[in-house]
């Protein structure tokens, strides 16, 4: 018989982040912990990222359905907003009334979308006119896909990676869509100057307007709906709004005006996100730009009160991209699971195994060992630890019968989990490279644009405020009359950065060699062009993939893992979603995943039964 006291995790959250470190947590120790979910939106779990190809209208709301987390010990209460955290008596308190005790508490509340203080964006009451939007809910897609009947112009504010996708989108359903940016070059923190020119040409060429040096200034309302937007030249206005760190897109109050109108009814806001602290901060956590952590995601404040995602703010790494958040939830599962002790099987034993040791140590004069050859339940008393011998032969030596949950301030001897989760925050070398406090993020800042035909693609060093490395060896292919920029940075053998624009086989080939530290050819201008390793191929040629070939960069899902999570007679998409989670990410890989699928179905039935 086996007893346990499951660990109470309350999660606030369930988007992307939190969903997944449910799913962490089952996929380790189903029956270890009680998970209770908040999540303020009434809906199941769905990928954000897709949230652009919704307005698109390149996939519908069920298709960016997340599957949901399948255990008996989860309790998720969809529409319930985490009021209020009592550390003291660790508890959270929920709007609805239900008060839902822990031992652990993980923060996983994510960002809100940055609204810009600016005349006419916000109504008497607090809200949005008709046809203003931010895009960072299910809500917002679906406002915004509903505006689009009516709404023969819009405007997108912010040239970001959601503002681009959300311009090309708009684009694709028919609208004239101009993109205002204050930037002279669109993605300023992951483009160089070229690289953005390249990038422009090509939204030009889908038929977007890009306005770039340019800040919004008024939202323009007649009868409660937005019919246009004032919009300044930021070269008069560029000093006053660095000034004032104003959002991009946005002006300053004071700035010497020059304006022009354009005209829409509909306007998207993209200018950034604030971390969700409020919670945090109420239950006298520290926060700066986020809810601050530690190494081991732990407020310093608290060791039982975590963050993980948008909303936090760690040593090292940065938010907003979905990688990022999901190596947080693996990492703080396994530190969550190195804290719980494994359980000792606990024997039933009969009242005579029990006596007749204590019996015969009695007749023996017991001085602390025990009777030499005693046997109890078959087992040699004498070969048992010093203390317990007596006890050993009926199974009770050295149980602990109940599940212990230590914290660094428990004063007990960590177990050897608790020592070997400690490499998360130790400052040991990491077996994938050599990484600040042994952590490795290398592969979850990765960047791609979901912009149609137009392929952008970051990673690890790029953009013009990159640091200046005399080991960083940079190579450069400029060729805006083909749509192409490409740049990578070698250092030490091995990809560190690179930036791919209007060659997504390139990007493919280049993610790959990043995210698997693949070395580099001893002439570096060979990336430039030519594929580095074996990418994912087309999903009409399945078999010419090798069985480590990368399928879904997101999750590191590859070939041979789709095949192995499609047995004989369960061929499908939702299996291999299920077990692997491919295409949960950017969704970039669907294609090839169901054509992988169709291809492995199409194996096992020409495969002949046996006579």
């Amino acid at each position: 018989m086996n007893l346990r006291v499951p660990v109470k995790v309350v999660v606030v959250g369930f988007g992307m982040v939190g969903s997944r470190l449910v799913d962490e947590l089952l996929r380790r120790e189903p029956e270890a912990f009680d998970i209770t979910v908040l999540g303020s939106e009434p809906y199941e779990p769905y990928n954000r990222v897709l949230l652009s190809d919704v307005v698109a209208g390149r996939t519908d709301v069920a298709a960016i359905t997340m599957p949901l987390p399948d255990g008996a010990r989860v309790s998720v209460r969809r529409g319930v907003v985490a009021a209020s955290i009592d550390r003291g008596a660790r508890v959270v308190h929920a709007d609805d009334g239900t008060v839902h005790p822990y031992d652990h508490v993980v923060l996983a509340t994510g960002a809100a979308a940055r609204i810009p203080p600016i005349p006419g964006l916000r109504t008497p009451d607090g809200g949005l006119p008709a046809g203003v939007h931010a895009l960072r809910t299910l809500d917002d897609a679906r406002e915004i896909v509903a505006a689009t009947v009516n709404s023969p112009r819009a405007v997108v504010v912010g040239g970001g990676v959601l503002g681009l996708e959300a311009a090309v989108g708009l684009a694709g359903r028919g609208l004239n869509v101009t993109l205002v940016h204050h930037g002279e070059g669109l993605m300023e923190r992951q483009l160089v100057t070229e690289a953005a020119d390249v990038v422009r040409a090509g939204l030009e060429g889908q038929g977007v307007i890009v306005r770039p040096n340019s800040l919004s200034s008024e939202v323009l309302v007649a009868g409660g709906r937005a019919v246009g937007i004032r919009v300044r030249d930021n070269g008069a206005a560029a000093a006053a709004a660095a000034a004032g760190a104003a959002p991009a897109g946005v002006a300053r109050a004071g700035a010497a005006p020059r304006d022009e109108v354009v005209a829409a009814r509909l306007i998207v806001f993209s200018v950034g996100t604030i971390p969700e602290t409020g919670l945090a901060a109420a239950a006298g956590l520290t926060t700066d730009r986020g809810v601050v952590v530690g190494y081991d995601l732990a407020s310093p404040d608290d060791p039982r009160v975590h963050a993980i995602g948008d909303c936090a703010q760690p040593p090292n790494g940065s938010r907003g991209l979905v990688a990022e958040g999901w190596d947080q939830a693996r990492r703080l599962a396994e530190h969550l699971v190195s804290l719980v002790e494994p359980v000792t099987p606990v024997a039933v034993v009969s009242p005579v195994a029990v006596v007749a040791p204590v019996a015969a140590a009695a007749e023996a004069g017991f001085t602390g060992a025990a009777p030499a050859g005693a046997v109890a339940g078959g087992v040699a008393a004498g070969g048992a630890a010093a203390g317990g011998a007596g006890l050993a032969g009926a199974g009770l030596a050295g149980t602990r019968p109940l599940a212990h949950l230590r914290l660094p301030d428990d004063g007990a001897q960590p177990s050897m989990a608790v020592r070997l989760g400690a490499l998360l925050t130790s400052g040991a070398t990491s077996s994938r490279a050599q990484t600040d406090r042994g952590i490795d993020t290398r592969g979850t800042d990765v960047v791609k644009v979901k912009a149609g035909p137009l392929s952008v693609t970051t990673m690890g060093v790029c953009g013009p405020s990159r640091p200046d490395e005399p080991a960083h060896r940079s190579i450069r292919l400029a060729d805006p009359r083909a749509g192409r920029f490409i740049e990578v940075v070698v250092s030490d053998g091995v990809l560190v950065g690179a930036t791919c624009v209007g060659d997504a086989r390139v990007a493919a080939d280049l993610t790959a060699a990043y995210t698997r530290r693949t070395p580099t050819p001893l002439d570096p201008a060979f990336l430039l062009l030519t594929p580095v390793m074996a990418a994912a191929a087309p999903a009409s040629s399945p078999e010419h993939m090798p069985e480590d070939a990368v399928v879904c960069r997101c999750n590191g899902v590859t070939k041979g893992d789709i095949a192995g999570a499609c047995p004989p007679g369960a061929h499908s998409v939702e299996d291999v979603v299920r077990e692997t989670r491919a295409t949960t990410g950017c969704g970039s890989c669907k294609d090839a995943v169901c054509g992988l699928v169709d291809w492995l179905r199409a194996s096992a039935e020409a495969i002949p039964e046996p006579a």
